[in-house]
């Protein structure tokens, strides 16, 4: 059949059958034993030899040629579901609630498709299952251990669901997609004393309270209009009785922006303005930023006006959009898009306007229908690119 979308319909039972299996059973972070082990049973029973890869799994199809790269994120998030679908969540405290068993599903059906006409393909499309997406560790992990190579990817995608867009509805992104997100800590250090001889220490938290206020100048400053960089202290924890000073103070953060120089901008600045405001102040300040962080996502302008060309003439017009607009949500395939051109394609999954639970809400409910559009999408767009690259 030459249309992916009507395969991908007639496979709708079976992609479903994926989903609910991985939602059922869901696993967070990095070690995901029972998804990856499914994973990789599947692909071995459409004819691949997957491998595990960087804690995800990885297989290819076609033949030796110019590569893509097909990304699904596995990983589920840390909270409790209460959805009541007869499949929850068997696992307290996991929860498949942002839409990763739909991903892993939808490339698994992408997997069927292209194995299906793997004789057309005029390339290799290497397909990328990864771990600690919601982490931001996986997509690292991954390319420390090589996913791009043998063969060289030259292209990537990925798709993620929305449970707020209208169920198959396909927004295809350019340019600045998703920010950075970096967590910092600072430890105001100064010298504890009692409340009624404040002269004999050196108050933490009204030094923490001076860099807190200082570091608002950084955005009304510092950045120049128009450019987007916000920096957000979300926690301020000191002292455990209301007549003693104590002798440390500590806060906590994130830094988001849609520009990696901004992103070092600001992250420089917090540690100068952080150490010598405390410094003025007789005491001293240590800042340190999270091992897990994201850099800001860029897609790739022709690659995602490829795809969009490729999608749309399999779907119903007006379904495929090409939208250049920025979310301040982080993704962790920013560092593929480091790499290689990327593109970025949200699939929309809501099950109706009456129910409007986003991703992350323990009570969030995606529309299954959207499945085979998600499959027929991936495996379109790999097809197409590879035959674009002709002769080149």
């Amino acid at each position: 059949m030459d249309n992916y979308f009507e395969r991908a319909v007639q496979l709708a039972p079976e992609l479903i059958e994926h989903r609910r299996t991985i939602h059922h059973k869901p696993e967070v972070g990095m070690a995901l034993p029972e998804t990856t082990a499914y994973v990789m049973a599947q692909l071995r029973e459409m004819g691949y030899a997957p491998r595990a890869l960087g804690g995800g799994v990885v297989a290819q199809v076609g033949k030796p040629g110019r590569t893509i790269l097909l990304r699904a994120d596995m990983d589920a998030l840390p909270m409790e579901e209460e959805s009541g679908l007869p499949f929850a969540s068997c696992h307290p405290g996991k929860a498949h609630c942002c839409g990763h068993d739909l991903h892993t599903a939808m490339l698994l059906g992408a997997a069927k498709l292209l194995k299906e006409r793997e004789d057309a393909l005029e390339g290799t499309v290497k397909l990328m299952f990864q771990p600690g997406e919601e982490t931001m560790e996986g997509a690292r992990s991954m390319l420390a251990a090589g996913v791009l190579e043998d063969p060289a990817v030259e292209a990537a995608m990925a798709i993620h669901v929305n449970s707020t867009v209208p169920a198959g509805a396909l927004i295809v992104f350019h340019g600045p997609t998703a920010a950075s997100s970096d967590k910092f800590t600072i430890r105001v250090s100064g010298k504890g004393c009692h409340g009624s001889r404040p002269d004999e220490g050196v108050d933490p938290i009204a030094i923490a309270c001076h860099i807190h206020t200082a570091l608002q100048e950084i955005q009304a400053r510092e950045l120049a209009a128009g450019v987007i960089g916000v920096l957000t202290l979300g926690q301020f924890h000191a002292g455990s009785a209301d007549n003693v000073i104590p002798g440390e103070a500590v806060m906590s953060g994130t830094i988001r922006t849609f520009d990696g120089e901004v992103r070092k901008r600001i992250r420089s600045r917090l540690v100068e303005i952080a150490e010598n405001v405390a410094r003025a102040f007789r005491g001293s300040a240590e800042v340190t930023f999270d091992e897990r962080y994201a850099i800001p996502m860029v897609c790739d302008e022709t690659l995602a006006a490829q795809v969009r060309d490729a999608l749309t003439p399999i779907f119903q017009p007006g379904q495929v959009r090409y939208l250049a607009k920025s979310f301040p949500g982080a993704e962790d395939f920013s560092f593929v898009s480091e790499k290689v051109p990327t593109s970025f394609v949200v699939l929309g999954a809501s099950i109706g306007p009456e129910v409007n639970y986003g991703q992350h809400h323990p009570k969030v409910v995606f529309a299954e229908k959207c499945l085979p559009v998600g499959a027929a999408a991936y495996a379109q767009a790999a097809e197409a690119w590879l035959k674009g690259q002709r002769g080149q």
